[in-house]
């Protein structure tokens, strides 16, 4: 049975495969951080890379997207949180729509949205740091729905306000609300009209964004909420499995939910929580251990690649942190380089890029017997934690006041 699965799950995921260019929303055309495999980079960097045009940006983390010569960017200037849809190769702007905003952080000094876009046909949806999802027609703009999602279902802003990206599966945006009111941690709204279509937990949010696998055929959400892992069929809310996955207290959960190519789950915190792995079934989720003796990463969503995992291990706000590579079925350190530095990952072209919050830009090999860098420059010199886009050979990026693009083709 497991095996099936397994197999079921890895034809699905190569069957969702896109063509080179699109990068529609967080972590790439399947959620993984993985780019199309015709996706082309420079072998190595013997000089810094071009930067092809550069424009200033208001405050946030929502990391840019892009769909053929298309770039959407979310961010707040002022008391407003602004969609942007800027011509992908110029930088030039093609629209934009806003709308206010009172938001204010718990903890920090970020007061702009969280929530990567999600770029699925000739739609946009965004989420913004007090619960506003917003669909926009992506052409010219037009606003199509809008839900204040905190508001409607009791929700609290959390620690640094919405950061759950939402996931659209076929006709459905399925939206980690954390609401109080009638079971509504996480809910399901038509992509067509905003029209709520179901309502499930009573699970409080987090900052990890759901992700989509296949079970006999079906699509099904996999979310990890603040203190549990949560599978469900986004057509109804019809829950297949939950099990325990966070602690309370200040923390949070950040990374998304990795499907390993054998088919088990993956989900990792920090704060104490480690990693668990788990055997995905019909039935459910079995978790076969628990701990953080290989990998606890903070918020950044590790890769899963042939068996392996490229991950950075530690956090953010607490140094030091190190690039990995582990195997998590054998719970097993491959290598691991100390001090690296806390980041994102995205891979392409057999290349891992790292992003690093301190605004350095490293090219590796994916390689899974030593660390082997292939180049290295500085894109920014603030804090840089937005998830980056890779279209067709062009990095965007973006700290806190300035979006890129990046040559690496």
């Amino acid at each position: 049975m497991r095996r099936t699965l397994a197999l079921t799950l890895l034809l699905w995921a190569l069957a969702s495969t896109v063509t080179a260019g699109d990068w529609p929303q967080i972590l790439g055309p399947n959620r993984t951080g993985i780019a199309a495999g015709d996706e082309k980079l420079l072998p190595e960097w013997r000089r810094d890379p071009a930067v092809v045009w550069k424009r200033p940006v208001g405050t946030g983390y929502a990391g840019p997207v892009v769909a053929g010569e298309r770039l959407i960017l979310f961010h707040r200037i002022d008391t407003d949180e602004v969609v942007e849809c800027l011509n992908a190769r110029t930088g030039q702007p093609l629209w934009k729509q806003s709308y206010g905003t009172t938001f204010r952080p718990q903890v920090g000094g970020g007061d702009g949205p969280l929530c990567t876009p999600t770029i699925v046909g000739d739609k946009v949806v965004t989420f913004g740091a007090q619960g506003v999802l917003s669909c926009y027609d992506l052409a010219r703009g037009t606003p199509l729905w809008q839900r204040e999602t905190h508001r409607e279902f009791a929700a609290q802003e959390g620690y640094f306000g919405a950061g759950s990206t939402p996931i659209v599966v076929e006709e459905m945006v399925v939206v980690n609300v954390g609401g109080t009111r009638k079971n509504s941690g996480l809910v399901g709204f038509s992509l067509a009209t905003g029209e709520t279509k179901w309502q499930q937990t009573t699970e409080q949010g987090s900052y990890s964004a759901p992700t989509v696998v296949s079970l006999e055929g079906s699509p099904r959400v996999i979310a990890v909420t603040r203190l549990k892992c949560v599978g469900l069929d986004p057509a109804t809310g019809a829950q297949w499995f939950d099990f325990r996955f966070g602690a309370r207290g200040p923390t949070v959960n950040g990374a998304s939910p990795i499907l390993l190519p054998s088919g088990e789950l993956f989900v990792t915190s920090s704060y104490g929580v480690g990693s668990t792995l788990g055997h995905l079934s019909p039935l459910g989720c079995e978790p076969v251990y628990s701990g953080d003796e290989i990998l606890a990463t903070q918020y950044a969503t590790p890769i899963a690649w042939q068996k392996v995992l490229f991950a950075i291990d530690g956090r953010d706000d607490i140094p030091p942190s190190d690039l990995k590579c582990v195997d998590p079925i054998k719970r097993k350190t491959l290598w691991s380089t100390q001090g690296f530095g806390y980041g994102t990952l995205l891979l392409a072209d057999n290349k891992l890029l790292a992003l690093k919050t301190d605004g350095e830009l490293v090219m590796v090999e994916a390689n899974t017997e030593r660390y082997v860098e292939l180049g290295r420059t500085r894109l920014f010199d603030t804090t840089t934690r937005a998830l980056p886009a890779l279209s067709r050979g062009l990095l965007f990026a973006r700290d806190e006041q300035t979006l890129k693009c990046v040559n690496l083709k």
